[in-house]
Parts: C-alpha cells; sequence; structure tokens
C-alpha cells in the first residue's frame, strides 16, 4: 500500500488553452492549489484531488474503462495502464470523440503530469509534500 502527497505549484502551464477555457478561469487555475494524494493497492489507485475550486476521489483500476470529470464539467471516459514507472491514461471525450493522453511520471522527486490533447502539449509539476 504506497501512499503520496503531491503538491502543485505553478511552474508552467497550457493545460487551460486547450481545454477551451477562457482567460478568466485559466488565470484562476493558476492559483487553484492543487494537490493529489495517490494511494496504490496493487491494481487499484484512489487519486484524492483537492483544489480551490472542488474535492473529489477517482477511483480506477489498471486497464479499466472508467468516467472522469474534469473541472470544468467535460466528460471523459478511458483508462489508466501502467508502461514502465509511467501511468499512461487514454482518454476520450464524451462530447466530441476527441482524445486526450495523460502521462503521470516521477522525474527527479517530482510528479510531472503531461496531457496531449489535439496536438497540443501541456504539463503540470508537483512537489512533494
Amino acid at each position: 500500500n504506497k501512499h503520496f502527497l503531491w503538491h502543485f505549484d505553478f511552474i508552467f502551464s497550457n493545460i487551460f488553452c486547450f481545454a477551451g477555457i477562457n482567460v478568466v478561469k485559466r488565470k484562476l487555475a493558476t492559483h487553484d492549489n492543487l494537490k493529489l494524494t495517490i494511494t496504490q493497492e496493487g491494481n487499484k489507485f484512489t487519486v484524492k484531488e483537492s483544489s480551490t475550486f472542488r474535492t473529489i476521489e477517482i477511483v480506477f483500476e489498471l486497464g479499466v474503462t472508467f468516467n472522469y470529470s474534469l473541472a470544468d464539467g467535460t466528460e471523459l471516459t478511458g483508462t489508466w495502464n501502467l508502461e514502465g514507472n509511467k501511468l499512461v491514461g487514454k482518454f476520450k471525450r464524451v462530447d466530441n470523440g476527441n482524445e486526450l493522453n495523460a502521462i503521470r511520471e516521477i522525474i527527479g522527486g517530482e510528479l510531472v503530469q503531461t496531457y496531449t490533447y489535439e496536438g497540443v502539449e501541456a504539463k503540470r509539476i508537483f512537489k512533494k509534500e
């Protein structure tokens, strides 16, 4: 049973550009104080997202399709899998079928979350608490 707490420091992120979120929401999101708590038990992961805007808990099993809502209400469906020491997520937007891919990996003691949507890449970097 592994348990990790990560805190997002705003370094660089254009994640909100491709999600179609307006400038005001983008500026707010740069101060969303997002924290991730990731717990792993075998193939089952629990991710608690806590921010200024919401607190949710996502439970998923590797390779099993599940539904997820982004903070702006965009609905996604897809899976997470382990590829080496990377968590790789392959999702589709429910409204238009477009793919959103995500990678979570530990680089230099930080959790780096990389998203790709319609050819645009965005990163969020979380520091360990």
